[in-house]
Parts: C-alpha cells; sequence; structure tokens
C-alpha cells in the first residue's frame, strides 16, 4: 500500500516537472524575437534559440521578422480632375522593433493596413488621372515614405508600396483609347510633314546643283528612259528637252540662212 502510495506520488512529481519545464522553455526560430513581460513589466527581448521563463510569473509574446505582404483592399478614389477611379495596392513591411511593435499598438498589422488605406485615398486623390496612369513609379515612393513616417513609432519599416492595379469607369476607357489615337494621327502627320519637307529640301539643293550644268539634265532624262525601259511597258512617252528643243531650232535656222545665202550667190545678172 505505500509502496504504491509512493509511486503515485512520484509520477505526479514528475508531470509536474514537466508541465513546469514545458512552461519555462520555449524555442525560438532564427526570424523570430520573443517579447517577454514578467509580471506585467517589459524585459529585453528575448531569441532566438532557447529561452527560459519563470512559470506563472513570465509571458512571451512571439514577434516574427519576416517581411510581411499585405494587400490594400480596392480603395474608391476620386482624382483631382475628378474622375472615379478604383485603385488597389500592396504594401511591404517588417518589424524592425519587436519591443515597440507589442507595448505601442494593439495590431500592428491591422493598424498598418488601415494607415495604408487611408494614405491611399489621400495621396491619389491629390493626383490627376494621367499622373495615376504615367507616374506609377513617383506615386508609389510617395506612399512609401508617408506610410513608413507614420508607422517607424510602432517599430514598423515599410520597404515598398506598390499600386497593383487602377480601374476607371468605360466610357473614361473609350475617352482615353480616342485620345491616344488622336495622339499617333498627329505624331503620323508630323512625321509625313518632316519628311515631305525634308525631300523638298533636297529638291532645291538638287534644283540648285541641275542649274549650274544644263547637260545635267538630259542626262537626267537619259537615265529616266533607262529606268522606264526596264520595266517592259508598252507604251512609253518621253518628253524631250526644252534645252534640246532649242538647239535643234537655232541648228535649222542656221541651216537655212546658209541655205538662203548661197542661192543669192549663184544669180546671174544678165547685161
Amino acid at each position: 500500500m505505500i509502496v504504491t502510495i509512493l509511486v503515485t506520488v512520484l509520477v505526479v512529481l514528475l508531470l509536474l516537472a514537466l508541465a513546469l519545464a514545458a512552461a519555462s522553455v520555449r524555442i525560438l526560430r532564427e526570424y523570430e524575437r520573443g517579447v517577454v513581460f514578467r509580471l506585467g513589466r517589459l524585459l529585453d527581448q528575448k531569441g532566438p534559440g532557447v529561452v527560459l521563463l519563470i512559470p506563472f510569473v513570465d509571458r512571451l509574446v512571439r514577434v516574427s521578422l519576416r517581411t510581411v505582404t499585405q494587400q490594400i483592399p480596392p480603395q474608391e478614389v476620386i482624382t483631382r480632375d475628378n474622375v472615379p477611379a478604383r485603385v488597389t495596392a500592396v504594401t511591404y513591411f517588417h518589424v524592425v522593433d519587436p519591443n515597440r511593435s507589442v507595448v505601442e499598438v494593439q495590431d500592428v498589422l491591422a493598424a498598418t493596413s488601415q494607415i495604408a488605406q487611408t494614405t491611399l485615398r489621400s495621396v491619389l486623390g491629390k493626383a490627376e488621372l494621367d499622373t495615376l496612369l504615367a507616374e506609377r513609379e513617383r506615386l508609389n515612393e510617395d506612399l512609401q515614405k508617408i506610410i513608413d513616417d507614420q508607422t517607424e513609432p510602432w517599430g514598423i519599416k515599410v520597404t515598398a508600396v506598390e499600386i497593383k492595379d487602377v480601374e476607371i469607369p468605360e466610357d473614361m476607357q473609350h475617352a482615353i483609347a480616342r485620345q491616344a489615337e488622336a495622339e499617333r494621327e498627329r505624331r503620323a502627320k508630323i512625321i509625313n510633314a518632316e519628311g515631305e519637307f525634308q525631300a523638298a529640301a533636297k529638291l532645291s539643293e538638287a534644283a540648285d546643283v541641275i542649274s549650274r550644268n544644263p547637260v545635267t539634265i538630259q542626262l537626267r532624262y537619259l537615265q529616266t528612259l533607262l529606268e522606264i525601259g526596264s520595266e517592259q511597258n508598252s507604251t512609253i512617252v518621253f518628253p524631250l528637252p526644252i534645252d534640246l528643243i532649242g538647239s535643234l531650232t537655232r541648228a535649222l535656222g542656221a541651216q537655212a540662212s546658209a541655205s538662203g545665202n548661197g542661192a543669192g550667190d549663184h544669180t546671174v545678172t544678165a547685161s
């Protein structure tokens, strides 16, 4: 009977020892830190590795130091030029001071999410639609800086904020498409006008070169005839140069004048 009681007592003591050991020993991973409270008083942070606690006296709160990726719920935003938009974004942050992340704020994840939502509406509400669509990188930097400044007292470091998607009304999408099409047409007309201007300038230079030597225009006519002949056209209409016609006219006129003078020389006068 006594032996049975002793065995029972030993078993109970062993179980109590195991319970105390389980309550006094914590193992923290490399990316974890432990915020320890002793009778409600904050102690130095612990970890990583094995952490020994006083049972029923110390309380440990685990804090992860890994980067948290938190998606900001879609926010209805009115831009500066009164265009409604639905914007979603994502924030990247991590804990740099475990003590403050536990002591200064009740729920650090929820608080960071709320700060991100209000900051997103505030910053994007001051931007125009074109800025929201074309200058996301600058807006991301502004959002990151503002959110980081507001969460710094909580021991949080915001590393990045990315605007994920921007949804605008369908009629506004059509208007933007028409604007882009008009811009492309404007650029095409400008390029075409610049090409015509350059071509006209080159033709003017070519005309100046040809005007110095009239024979050049005749060579150009011959070259044109060669190009037309290579295309195997059935009929070729080739205009004669004015200079060539003028030369032929002058030559024929000179020949006719010479013939008239020769006939006068052979006239016989009767005595």
